[in-house]
């Protein structure tokens, strides 16, 4: 039996508040939940590496950000009393 939860830590609670709206997401674009039993081990495991491949791509677009941040505020401690 599942024990029930009593949860007050508030980053919990909005992670678990976004796992069901993008729950919701998914079954209104695909019509099914993941208990679906139409896709084999390797189809799920070709879906892990493309989320898991987008993933990369989001951090990398991420730490492209942070370097022209961390440029932008190298340039303005240099010149900041000119």
């Amino acid at each position: 039996m599942t024990k029930p939860l009593h949860l007050t830590d508030q980053i919990v609670l909005r992670v678990l508040a976004k796992y069901a709206e993008r729950s919701e997401a998914g079954i209104e674009k695909y019509g099914t939940t993941l208990m679906r039993d139409d896709l084999n081990l390797t189809d799920w495991l070709n879906h892990l590496q493309e989320e898991l491949m987008d993933a990369t791509l989001y951090i990398e677009k991420l730490k492209s950000e942070v370097k022209q941040l961390e440029d932008a505020l190298d340039y303005y401690e240099e010149n900041k009393n000119l």
